[in-house]
Formats: structure tokens, C-alpha cells, sequence
């Protein structure tokens, strides 16, 4: 996620976080337009950068602006979620760091035709990895209410889900919605009047909710969070940036399992459970700078949170 220019988010702080070694192996996983990766690659000299994403846009973009690396960079068109698959098809048993930035990349919000933004007309779609079947406009328009509400409360944390969902189920049965200010206005003209006076979009909730559904976001994230610390070398770094409490809740979850996941009771003298420590958190969460947020308003949200293979 990032600004006009495609300012990558918190940039020094995940470059200090990984603290890169120059003959190490990193993966960027979700690669976007390389902000990130052209910093990690910068530091390296005889090591290895493996960029992963599932939007062969953004695949085709990074060879462009990462060409001048040359052997270097690795690319590989995949979800995130499938890590262990990428390293073992290349030959890699561990990494040195690896970053994952869960926010949708600028080019995607800003090219209309994804369908991603609420400001820009556009046809329901919402794909990071346009192959894919399930589009948004199948969700609006063929999933039952219940489900529709179900999606917009748990993904988007939306209280007005059910008035939301049964605005939608009553504009459909009209006529098919097909774009993305007609679903926002559809949102608009459900939510009581106190809602429409807070800061930010009403449609922003349910969009969110939507594209999470599209992309089975979390379940990409909670997988590749189970799988990615094992594939750290000791002293390796995990660095996560979250843009929403959905995701920043699974990332500490996960790295609090890791460090302290002993289910023995408090007065056992010793662990008996067979717990092992494999994650070490690295600092607490950190947020964007008032400089960064001057440049690049949408890091607003942005939490990057980092652990430590031991």
C-alpha cells in the first residue's frame, strides 16, 4: 500500500527491522511495485531476493523496475500463502527475512478497472489475482443475505450489516448491481444518518469486507503465518505490515504462539507440555511518522510488528 508515487509503507523501518545481511536470502511476499524489494535488493551482494505475488500486473511491473539487479531477484507469480512451495521449488531450505505488507498496493486501488475503490466507477470486481473465479459481483449478487451480512460484520467489522445486506438483496432483485458507486451508493442510502456523518467513507467497511471475502485474505494470512517462521534461519526476521485489527490481531496471535505458547499450568516448575520457542518479538508495533503520514496519508493505518526466529 503506498501514495501517488507508490511510496512503499514504513520503508526504513522494515529495511532496519530485517537488518540485512549482504550475502543473506529475503523474501518479499507480497511483492506490489517493489518498493520494498528494490531497498532489500540495494543492500545485497552476493545473496538472494525472492519476490512473490499473485497479480501477474504487479510480476511485470517489478521485472521492469528490478531488472537492473539482475540474478539477484528471483520473481515468482504465487500467493503468499504458499511460501514452503516457492522455497522448495527453488532450492531453498531457509531464509535470512522475509516481509509481508498486507495492504492493497496503489496500482490496484487506483486503476478503476480492478474495482477496488469505492471513488471510481468501475465493474464489481475486487481480484488480487485476476485467474481467479470468485469475483465481488458474484458475492453481491448471487450469495444469500445472511451470508452477505455475515461477511460484511466478520471481515469488516460492519454494525450496520444486516440493514447493508438487505439493501443489497432488495436492489438485486431488480436488477443485477454491477458497479462499485452503485454498490457504494446501495451502502449509503442503508446506514442511518449518524453514520453517515463519521470521518471516513460509509463504504469503506463493507468494501474492505468484500475484498477480504474475494481474496480469502485472512486465510491466506493465517497460513502463511503458520508456515513462514520454520522457513526463517535462526536469528532470521519476520516483518509483517497490517492495516486493519483483523490482521494486526492474527500477526500478534501468531508470534505470541510461537514465543509463549506453553499451556502448563502457572505453578508447574517446568514445562511439560512440549512447548519450543521459535519466535522472539523484535520492539513492539510501529506506526507511520508524522512525516510519512504527511506524504502518504493512506500509511495511516499501517503496523508493522516483527519477531525473531530463534
Amino acid at each position: 500500500m503506498s501514495g501517488a508515487a507508490h511510496e512503499p509503507v514504513l520503508l526504513k523501518e522494515c529495511i532496519d527491522a530485517l537488518a540485512i545481511r549482504p550475502d543473506g536470502i529475503y523474501v518479499d511476499g507480497t511483492l506490489g511495485r517493489a518498493g520494498h524489494s528494490r531497498e532489500i535488493a540495494r543492500r545485497l551482494t552476493s545473496g538472494t531476493l525472492i519476490g512473490i505475488d499473485r497479480d501477474e500486473s504487479a510480476i511485470e511491473a517489478a521485472e521492469e523496475s528490478l531488472k537492473g539487479f539482475g540474478c539477484r531477484v528471483i520473481l515468482v507469480k504465487s500467493n503468499f500463502d504458499a511460501l514452503a512451495s516457492v522455497l522448495d521449488g527453488l532450492g531453498i531450505e531457509a531464509a535470512d527475512g522475509m516481509l509481508f505488507d498486507l495492504g492493497v498496493s496503489s496500482p490496484q486501488l487506483d486503476e478503476a478497472e480492478r474495482g477496488f475503490s469505492y471513488s471510481s466507477d468501475a465493474p464489481l470486481d475486487m481480484r488480487m489475482d485476476r485467474s481467479e473465479p470468485l469475483t465481488a459481483r458474484e458475492i453481491v449478487n448471487e450469495w444469500d443475505g445472511g451470508r452477505i451480512k455475515d461477511v460484511l460484520f466478520r471481515y469488516g467489522e460492519e454494525r450496520w450489516s444486516a440493514r447493508i445486506a438487505s439493501a443489497i438483496v432488495r436492489r438485486r432483485e431488480k436488477k443485477p448491481i454491477e458497479t462499485t458507486t452503485e454498490l457504494a451508493e446501495i451502502i449509503k442510502s442503508a446506514m442511518p444518518a449518524s453514520a453517515l456523518r463519521e470521518k471516513q467513507h460509509p463504504a469503506k467497511r463493507s468494501f474492505q469486507a468484500l475484498r477480504i471475502a474475494v481474496n480469502d485474505e485472512l486465510g491466506s494470512i493465517e497460513r502463511m503465518l503458520d508456515t513462514a517462521p520454520d522457513r526463517l534461519s535462526v536469528g532470521g526476521r519476520l516483518c509483517v505490515i497490517s492495516f486493519h485489527s483483523l490482521e494486526d490481531r492474527l500477526v500478534k496471535q501468531a508470534i505470541r504462539k510461537r514465543e509463549n505458547g506453553c499451556t502448563c499450568p502457572k505453578d508447574f516448575p517446568v514445562c511439560v507440555c512440549g512447548f519450543r520457542q521459535t519466535l522472539r518479538q523484535v520492539g513492539g508495533a510501529v506506526t507511520p511518522g508524522t512525516e510519512e503520514l504527511e506524504r502518504n496519508p493512506r500509511s495511516r493505518s499501517a503496523r508493522l510488528r516483527t519477531a525473531e526466529r530463534i
